[in-house]
């Protein structure tokens, strides 16, 4: 994510959709970023057509199998929506989750597909944080539904295109995209509401509201080790410490009680390898379900200890106490 945060070792950034390999190094990175160079990209309008037929893998999750493009495509932004979900509405600025493939009009040559990795990629949409075909085409549709796009070169990677994935400058794409889940500034945790009964430990609010929870800290010493509990089990998947995680959290002093960063207050999701962020968030997360909120306190040494970061109100020493809504992985 570009804003600073408290949590993390260093800046992470945000993944953009066509990996087109594996990110084997920041150069291969710079080259492959599907940000537009264009601070204004251009908007066309959206047509229904022609898009190439799926000839395999027609449901939603499955790899697809895309004929090639027939004839001259639309010079225009096409898309169709081939399963129609039911789940919630994509919205602007949202991060979206989502299974693709994608590939090139005229020879139907795959570039990129995220089925092959067995995960679904995360990004930002709608903000020019990915190509301007997928921010114009997703924005609206809903999760669970099966969208199919031809992007004309100028809602792609333009005219220098994209030498890593083998995309040339007049080349349309064809995208099939699996909208697996959308998760905004209201996302919260999702499950079942766990005791609290250590009176010894922080208590942490289980409003779902898409709201800040409470955070009470007692009046007893703090923990010498990392603490982590339930306080809303998921049931989604258990954390790697390999992964990427989507969350929502907030953090204050176990000496006084005091918020020193929140993503509720500053109204964007965190983004973050795990394997960047302080020690005490990989103890802590590590091995918890996706969908729970979770109750972490972090001791000096597995914090900040005696170098908190520049400009933040974190003393040296500070106990730091976490709440935290794993809303996805990937």
């Amino acid at each position: 994510m570009r804003r600073r945060s408290l949590l993390l070792a260093v800046p992470a950034g945000l993944l953009t959709l066509a990996g087109c390999g594996d990110d084997k190094s920041d150069k291969a990175k710079s080259k492959d970023s599907s940000t537009p160079t264009n601070s204004t990209p251009p908007k066309g309008k959206i047509v229904d057509g022609p898009l190439p037929e799926i000839t395999k893998g027609t449901k939603f999750g499955q790899k697809p199998t895309v004929a090639k493009g027939s004839g001259k495509p639309s010079s225009d932004l096409a898309v169709k929506t081939l399963i129609a979900g039911k789940g919630a509405e994509v919205a602007k600025g949202d991060y979206l989750q989502a299974h693709y493939l994608g590939q090139i009009w005229d020879t139907a040559k795959v570039f990129d597909n995220s089925y092959d990795r067995k995960a679904p990629t995360i990004f930002p949409i709608g903000v020019g944080r990915v190509i301007p075909g997928w921010d114009q085409g997703l924005v609206g549709k809903k999760v669970d539904s099966r969208v199919e796009l031809a992007i004309p070169p100028e809602l792609g990677y333009g005219k220098e295109g994209n030498k890593q994935g083998g995309i040339k400058g007049t080349d349309t794409l064809v995208f099939v995209v699996d909208i697996v889940g959308t998760y905004g500034k209201n996302s919260s945790a999702k499950g079942k509401d766990v005791a609290q009964d250590n009176k010894d430990l922080p208590k942490v609010g289980t409003n779902t509201d898409g709201k800040a929870p409470s955070l009470d800290v007692p009046k007893s010493a703090a923990p010498k080790k990392v603490v982590a509990s339930y306080v809303i089990e998921g049931d989604g998947d258990e954390v790697k410490e390999s992964d990427t995680l989507l969350c929502q959290y907030k953090g204050v002093l176990w000496a006084d009680g005091k918020e020193f960063d929140s993503s509720y207050k500053s109204g964007q999701l965190a983004q973050f390898q795990l394997a960047q962020v302080i020690p005490g968030w990989r103890q802590g997360l590590v091995g918890k379900k996706v969908g729970s909120r979770v109750l972490v306190v972090v001791p000096p040494k597995d914090g900040y200890a005696d170098k908190p970061p520049q400009g933040s109100t974190i003393k040296k020493d500070s106990t730091l106490v976490f709440s935290v809504d794993i809303l996805a992985k990937m």
